[in-house]
Protein backbone atom coordinates (compact mmCIF):
# COMPACT_ATOMS: atom_id res chain seq x y z
CA UNK A 1 0.00 0.00 0.00
CA UNK A 2 1.34 3.58 -1.00
CA UNK A 3 2.22 5.49 1.86
CA UNK A 4 0.30 9.46 1.95
CA UNK A 5 0.69 12.43 3.90
CA UNK A 6 -1.40 13.25 6.28
CA UNK A 7 -2.30 16.81 6.52
CA UNK A 8 -4.94 18.66 8.54
CA UNK A 9 -8.57 18.80 7.52
CA UNK A 10 -7.64 23.16 7.34
CA UNK A 11 -4.47 22.50 5.54
CA UNK A 12 -6.43 19.91 3.12
CA UNK A 13 -9.53 23.11 2.63
CA UNK A 14 -6.84 25.77 2.12
CA UNK A 15 -5.00 23.59 -0.95
CA UNK A 16 -8.45 22.62 -2.17
CA UNK A 17 -9.83 26.34 -2.70
CA UNK A 18 -6.29 27.96 -2.91
CA UNK A 19 -6.13 30.13 0.00
CA UNK A 20 -3.48 31.32 1.37
CA UNK A 21 -2.15 30.64 5.13
CA UNK A 22 -2.95 33.36 7.59
CA UNK A 23 -1.23 34.28 10.68
CA UNK A 24 -4.20 32.78 13.02
CA UNK A 25 -2.89 34.82 16.08
CA UNK A 26 -4.40 38.06 14.34
CA UNK A 27 -8.19 36.26 14.01
CA UNK A 28 -10.83 37.94 16.25
CA UNK A 29 -11.52 35.45 19.02
CA UNK A 30 -14.90 35.56 17.61
CA UNK A 31 -13.57 34.03 14.35
CA UNK A 32 -11.86 31.68 16.12
CA UNK A 33 -15.12 30.61 17.84
CA UNK A 34 -17.24 30.86 14.55
CA UNK A 35 -14.94 28.18 12.91
CA UNK A 36 -14.35 26.22 16.82
CA UNK A 37 -18.21 25.44 17.20
CA UNK A 38 -18.02 23.81 14.04
CA UNK A 39 -15.28 21.90 14.77
CA UNK A 40 -16.54 20.83 18.18
CA UNK A 41 -20.17 20.14 16.63
CA UNK A 42 -18.16 17.82 13.56
CA UNK A 43 -16.32 15.94 16.20
CA UNK A 44 -19.48 15.08 18.76
CA UNK A 45 -21.75 14.31 15.64
CA UNK A 46 -18.90 11.62 14.58
CA UNK A 47 -19.03 10.62 17.97
CA UNK A 48 -22.74 10.24 18.35
CA UNK A 49 -23.54 8.78 14.72
CA UNK A 50 -20.54 5.87 15.45
CA UNK A 51 -22.09 5.06 18.63
CA UNK A 52 -25.41 4.18 16.85
CA UNK A 53 -27.42 4.37 13.50
CA UNK A 54 -30.39 5.92 14.72
CA UNK A 55 -32.92 8.42 13.48
CA UNK A 56 -31.90 11.83 12.44
CA UNK A 57 -33.68 13.54 15.33
CA UNK A 58 -32.34 10.83 17.85
CA UNK A 59 -29.11 11.84 16.45
CA UNK A 60 -29.82 15.48 17.11
CA UNK A 61 -31.10 15.09 20.47
CA UNK A 62 -28.15 13.48 21.36
CA UNK A 63 -25.98 15.96 20.10
CA UNK A 64 -26.98 19.04 21.66
CA UNK A 65 -26.41 17.30 25.14
CA UNK A 66 -22.81 17.60 23.85
CA UNK A 67 -22.95 21.15 22.17
CA UNK A 68 -25.17 23.33 24.34
CA UNK A 69 -22.95 25.82 25.78
CA UNK A 70 -23.99 24.48 29.47
CA UNK A 71 -22.39 21.37 28.18
CA UNK A 72 -19.23 23.27 27.16
CA UNK A 73 -18.91 25.49 29.49
CA UNK A 74 -18.63 22.49 32.15
CA UNK A 75 -16.13 21.09 30.26
CA UNK A 76 -13.85 23.71 30.22
CA UNK A 77 -14.33 24.30 33.48
CA UNK A 78 -13.07 20.79 34.09
CA UNK A 79 -10.33 21.60 31.67
CA UNK A 80 -9.06 24.85 33.00
CA UNK A 81 -6.04 23.35 34.35
CA UNK A 82 -5.17 21.13 31.34
CA UNK A 83 -4.61 24.27 28.85
CA UNK A 84 -1.15 25.77 27.87
CA UNK A 85 -0.27 28.77 28.81
CA UNK A 86 -1.25 29.47 24.94
CA UNK A 87 -4.84 27.67 25.40
CA UNK A 88 -5.34 30.06 28.21
CA UNK A 89 -4.72 33.43 26.39
CA UNK A 90 -7.28 32.10 23.63
CA UNK A 91 -9.73 30.98 25.92
CA UNK A 92 -9.86 34.02 28.19
CA UNK A 93 -9.77 36.25 24.67
CA UNK A 94 -12.61 34.31 23.77
CA UNK A 95 -14.26 34.46 26.97
CA UNK A 96 -14.21 38.42 27.33
CA UNK A 97 -15.13 39.18 23.86
CA UNK A 98 -18.02 40.96 23.20
CA UNK A 99 -20.46 38.58 21.50
CA UNK A 100 -23.02 39.94 18.43
CA UNK A 101 -25.34 37.50 19.66
CA UNK A 102 -27.35 36.51 23.14
CA UNK A 103 -27.53 33.27 24.71
CA UNK A 104 -30.76 31.27 24.00
CA UNK A 105 -30.89 28.45 26.51
CA UNK A 106 -27.83 29.24 28.69
CA UNK A 107 -26.78 32.22 31.38
CA UNK A 108 -24.35 34.87 29.80
CA UNK A 109 -21.60 33.27 31.88
CA UNK A 110 -21.73 29.58 30.46
CA UNK A 111 -22.24 31.71 27.09
CA UNK A 112 -19.13 33.19 27.62
CA UNK A 113 -17.16 30.21 28.68
CA UNK A 114 -18.11 28.12 25.80
CA UNK A 115 -17.35 31.14 23.42
CA UNK A 116 -13.80 30.74 24.93
CA UNK A 117 -13.92 27.07 24.59
CA UNK A 118 -14.96 27.56 20.93
CA UNK A 119 -11.93 29.90 20.66
CA UNK A 120 -9.56 27.68 21.58
CA UNK A 121 -10.71 24.31 19.55
CA UNK A 122 -10.49 27.10 16.20
CA UNK A 123 -7.48 28.10 17.03
CA UNK A 124 -6.10 24.64 17.21
CA UNK A 125 -7.91 23.15 14.15
CA UNK A 126 -6.44 26.45 12.19
CA UNK A 127 -3.19 25.87 13.24
CA UNK A 128 -3.36 21.91 12.22
CA UNK A 129 -3.05 20.66 15.92
CA UNK A 130 -6.35 18.45 15.71
CA UNK A 131 -4.30 15.88 17.44
CA UNK A 132 -4.25 18.47 20.50
CA UNK A 133 -8.62 19.58 20.26
CA UNK A 134 -9.42 15.91 19.92
CA UNK A 135 -7.23 15.38 23.36
CA UNK A 136 -9.14 18.14 24.89
CA UNK A 137 -12.14 17.33 23.84
CA UNK A 138 -11.86 13.42 25.00
CA UNK A 139 -10.51 14.41 28.37
CA UNK A 140 -13.23 17.21 28.80
CA UNK A 141 -16.22 14.76 28.05
CA UNK A 142 -14.32 12.30 30.50
CA UNK A 143 -13.88 14.56 33.31
CA UNK A 144 -17.49 15.79 33.14
CA UNK A 145 -18.93 12.37 32.95
CA UNK A 146 -20.31 13.74 30.22
CA UNK A 147 -20.13 11.03 27.32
Amino acid sequence: MEEREIIGLAASVRACFSEKEKDIRTYSPLTLAYIGDGVYDLIIRTMVVEKANRPANDLHRLTVQYVSAKAQAKIVGALTEEFTEEEQTIFHRGKNAKPHTMAKNASMADYMRATGFEAVIGYLYLAGRMDRVLELVKKGLQMTDTK
